[in-house]
């Protein structure tokens, strides 16, 4: 497996991530625990060392699984998480959880995170979402002060825009930001990425295959369980897929070209964005899991890149990425 690292801070990952929410939360159901016990640590054996979880997802269950599951592997992989949501509330959908990064709710949800994980120190730890109650200087002294007590290593913020990440990297260095970014979410091209590339910044892209919809695997015929956040995605609706079609035929045609899937291809293209980007494709499939690795493996020329960038370019993607109240979230 090839490895990174996420701009100048050292940490080291593999190039391909895992992001493990869909395994407990957002996509339907959770999934059977011993078969994503499996999945994870056959992750490991094929060479993934970064893997992707939030006390949010569940909430709490997602980090319970991690801990269990990585346990016997824990100094070979980097684990991440985050914190930045109030998830006391019984109602698990991630639209309905007010955001919380006072100081205090920091370090206690820090303490929750160590035990579900197994683990006496967090890898990276993330700010999930701009708190606008709370001034980010407070933020990162409270992880700036968790990392000189030895239970967080690296600090990560998670949709914030650039004068934010300014001002926290001044208190605290930041390692990584992660941010949505695909072929069809290229919002980050215009100030975020010039943005770390001079502060020397690490890229985590989430949903790097469009949640799902790059795989060519959804129509305007699918339907999703009713408990899959897609439902409420306006980019999702079958009118939406149907115009956003294009998209997927452009990574076909190339993938045709290159004995390859449009998955690969999607993922191929971000890796060759910038060297310090490492995409975290989330899967609950082994099959999956293999084909994402597959794109490492493939080699995009400057002609393939220009070809799928001018192309791209000729395509309007019909609809919001979230729905209004976790728009509202982003870019603070």
């Amino acid at each position: 497996m090839q490895k990174r690292k996420l701009g100048k801070s050292g940490l080291e990952v593999s190039a391909l991530g895992l992001g493990c929410m869909g395994m407990s939360f957002s996509y339907g159901p959770p999934k059977d625990t011993k078969e994503m016990t499996a999945l994870l640590r056959t992750a490991v054996e094929r060479g993934i060392t970064f893997f992707d979880t939030a006390e949010v997802y569940g909430p709490f269950t997602n980090e319970e699984l991690l801990g269990e599951a990585l346990a016997p592997f824990r100094k070979q992989v980097v684990i991440a998480t985050k914190f930045g949501f109030d998830v006391s509330g019984s109602d698990t959908r991630l639209g309905a959880f007010a955001v919380n990064s006072r100081p205090e709710h920091i370090q206690q949800a820090v303490e929750g995170s160590l035990k579900r994980l197994k683990t006496d120190v967090i890898d990276l730890l993330y700010q999930h979402r701009v708190d606008p109650n709370v001034p980010i200087e407070d933020v990162a002294g409270t992880v700036k002060e968790l990392i000189q007590a030895g239970k967080v290593k690296h600090f990560g913020m998670s949709e914030a825009g650039v004068k934010t990440i300014r001002r926290a990297h001044a208190v605290q260095p930041v390692t990584a930001l992660q941010n949505e970014y695909s072929l069809w979410w290229r919002k980050p091209e215009e100030e975020v990425i010039p943005t770390l590339e001079e502060l020397g910044i690490g890229f985590v892209a989430y949903s790097p295959l469009g949640k799902g919809f790059l795989t060519g695997k959804i129509d305007e015929s699918t339907t999703f369980d009713k408990n899959d956040f897609r439902n409420r995605v306006p980019r999702f609706t079958a009118e939406a897929r149907t115009a956003n079609q294009a998209m997927v035929d452009l990574l076909a045609r190339i993938a045709k070209q290159k004995a390859a899937t449009p998955a690969q291809i999607a993922l191929a293209w971000l890796l060759a964005q910038k060297p310090w980007i490492a995409p975290i494709p989330g899967t609950t499939k082994l099959s999956r899991l293999d084909e994402n690795n597959g794109a490492l493996e493939i080699k995009l020329t400057a002609d393939d890149l220009r070809e799928i960038d001018d192309t791209a370019a000729k395509i309007t993607v019909q609809g919001e990425r979230y729905p209004e109240v976790l728009q509202r979230m982003t870019g603070l």
